[in-house]
């Protein structure tokens, strides 16, 4: 079972945050696709060179393809690692997944869903019906078929899985570790509830009298062991409402990726991770305030935010 976290102020910085991450770590990485992806923390670990992590989740993108590209990956349990329609594969986490450097574990979205529920509610299993007709339970010896002694339907049967860290990237959080996650959670909330503890950078630090104003925690204190407040933590994910995807660096980033191991390494880790000490000096490299703001009108309105996505397309 997790541990219950009461110390009432959890504040810390980002490097104290990632040293609760530890080489050969089950992680549970927060958001989806392009939003509210914890990148700022996924820099810190890099930097701090993490080195054979488990990851597991559902729809991911550049967070996952990111952690590939630097070799801190060893296996993935992830039931969707790309870029969509945008751009397309992801080319770190192919590379590294049909090179044998990662494990393949992948599933289907809810095989991982019922999974991490398994392991929120204290089960030792849940039965799935959702990989029949598929090559998906021959991957996996330790998915057991059952015949439901209600029914008499053919089920599996998939063992829980408890990661060690959920990190996460929230909107807001106070000083004790309620996180306020606004819009969808995908699947953040469940991960906090499976996992050992939460670690979580936040876009702003607020009172609990605050917190409670906008709308109160969706991830209460006693899951989270630290947190740190990480302004545009996210990028170049999505944070809404504070910011919009920013394409433009992700294009540059897909680029580089697919360009190979070593070019990936010159034209993007060198100069966004190893060479910013810190989540400040990544700021500025990546355009500073001025970023910030072009990104933040995409609140004006819809016309706004396509001129905002038109303009990043070109």
């Amino acid at each position: 079972m997790s541990a219950v976290f009461s110390n009432s102020d959890k504040r810390v910085s980002l490097n104290e945050l990632a040293a609760h991450v530890k080489d050969g770590d089950w992680i549970a990485v927060g958001g989806g696709l392009s939003s509210r992806e914890p990148m700022a923390l996924l820099r810190e670990l890099i930097r701090a060179g993490r080195r054979n992590l488990q990851v597991v989740g559902s729809a991911h993108g550049i967070d996952i393809d990111l952690l590939c590209g630097a070799g801190a990956v060893v296996k993935s349990a992830e039931s969707y690692v790309g870029f969509e329609q945008d751009f397309g594969m992801a080319p770190n986490y192919r590379r590294a997944c049909e090179s044998g450097e990662v494990e393949v574990a992948d599933s289907c979205c809810y095989t991982v869903v019922q999974q991490l529920r398994a392991a929120a509610y204290g089960l030792p299993f849940l039965p799935i019906r959702s990989v029949r007709g598929t090559s998906f339970a021959a991957m996996h010896p330790e998915y057991v078929p059952m015949k439901c002694p209600y029914t008499g339907q053919d089920l599996l049967l998939v063992p829980a899985l408890q990661p060690d860290v959920a990190l996460i990237h929230a909107q807001y959080g106070d000083a004790h570790g309620n996180l306020r996650i606004e819009g969808p959670p995908v699947a953040d909330i469940l991960a906090a509830r499976a996992s050992k503890k939460v670690i979580a950078t936040v876009e702003r630090m607020v009172s609990n009298h605050e917190l409670q104003s906008l709308g109160g925690a969706n991830v209460p204190y006693f899951y989270v062991a630290a947190l740190a407040e990480v302004p545009f933590g996210a990028h170049p994910t999505a944070c809404y409402p504070m910011y919009a995807y920013d394409r433009p660096h992700t294009a540059a980033y897909y680029a580089a990726a697919g360009a190979g191991a070593a070019t990936f390494k010159a034209q993007y880790l060198d100069p966004f991770v190893f060479e910013c000490p810190d989540h400040e000096e990544y700021l500025k490299r990546i355009g500073g305030a001025a970023l910030r703001a072009r990104l933040a009108t995409w609140d004006d309105g819809d016309d706004a935010w396509m001129k905002l996505y038109q303009e990043e397309s070109t």
